[in-house]
């Protein structure tokens, strides 16, 4: 009998219309757009406008894309998760709203937080469904508007984030394509280094939590720095070696859009030059979990059947991972 695996068959995509860049952030904090791009990459990034839009609403947008060109309706759909830090609610699930959203009457959903590794986790959650062999359309969502969650008076963070959404259908195969393997980290240790203070049980919200700004992202820039540029390049090398790759079998590396620098450190470890580097940092910045899926559909077109692909994220908590997978279809 041969394997089951999980395999993407179907990409979409959203981002929003308004473009922050570094000359309008210029007016608003101190800082400049030639230090912005030589320390990140960063040109500009998408800031979702508009009263009571959420992270559910670019969600709703990337997942009707994907069910479009795959040519399946909603109520196909058997599992829905969501990836995000920035869940429209504290409770019920995003992944709940996105359905009802679409009616995706058939499909259960949960939300999977692991920071920017988000969507990484959530695909190789997603494969083990498939390869369990009771799920045949499960789609994962990479989606976070971080505009609500960033103070745009702290210089170290407003540079960095933007908002936008990616989704993929995996479906399942018996043909040598798809997730061939995977490789997921975590360091609690890390969380005093990048975190949100408050909002949690530990630290309820209140007056004094609003005052004191505790519901945004507060990052040690130096120190996430360093594990995030070690740990990328080496899980990423990992996967490799484990699987007997070298960069000659390497289609495309599909990094997290954390920071320039540390995807150019990834991608030196691992031997593949520039134009193996899925890159649009410069466009939309770090919209978090949906960094790797944006990448998948914006060079869609440009990837063939049997492509092997290595995906490689960071993120706060600390998370980080790689996937290693066969693009299983030729664009249209």
């Amino acid at each position: 009998m041969s394997k089951i695996r999980a395999a993407i068959t179907s990409v979409g995509g959203y981002v929003p219309e308004y473009r922050l860049t570094n000359k309008v952030l210029e007016t608003m904090v101190d800082t400049n757009d030639e230090w912005i791009t030589s320390r990140t990459g960063i040109k500009e990034r998408r800031i979702l406008k508009g009263e009571g839009l959420g992270t559910s609403d670019m969600a709703v947008e990337a997942v009707n894309e994907l069910l479009k060109k795959r040519g399946i309706s909603a109520d196909e759909i058997d599992l829905l998760i969501c990836c995000t830090v920035t869940p429209d609610l504290v409770f019920p699930a995003t992944a709940n709203i996105i359905t009802d959203k679409i009616g995706a009457k058939n499909a259960f959903g949960f939300d999977l937080m692991a920071a920017c590794s988000g969507f990484l986790y959530g695909v190789t959650t997603a494969s083990k469904y498939i390869e369990a062999g009771g799920y045949k359309k499960v789609v994962v969502v990479g989606a976070d508007k971080m505009s609500s969650i960033v103070d745009y008076e702290d210089r170290e963070t407003c540079i960095i984030f933007g908002d936008g959404c990616g989704a993929v259908l995996l479906e399942p195969t018996e043909d040598d394509f798809g997730i061939i393997d995977t490789i997921m980290k975590s360091d609690g240790s890390g969380r005093v280094h990048l975190h949100q203070k408050a909002g949690g049980s530990v630290k309820p919200s209140s007056h004094a939590t609003v005052d004191a700004k505790e519901h945004f992202v507060y990052q040690e820039g130096k120190a996430v720095f360093k594990f995030a540029v070690t740990n990328m390049a080496d899980v990423s090398a990992e996967i490799m070696e484990k699987n007997n790759l070298g960069s000659d079998d390497i289609r495309f590396l599909v990094p997290h859009q954390a920071n320039k620098r540390i995807i150019d450190a990834t991608a030196r470890r691992m031997g593949v030059g520039s134009e193996k580097v899925m890159l649009n940092i410069e466009k939309y910045g770090n919209t978090t979990s949906g960094t790797i899926p944006l990448c998948l559909w914006e060079w869609e077109k440009q990837l063939k059947k049997g492509d092997n692909l290595i995906l490689s994220a960071f993120g706060g908590g600390f998370t980080w991972g790689a996937i290693y997978l066969k693009w299983a279809y030729d664009s249209k």
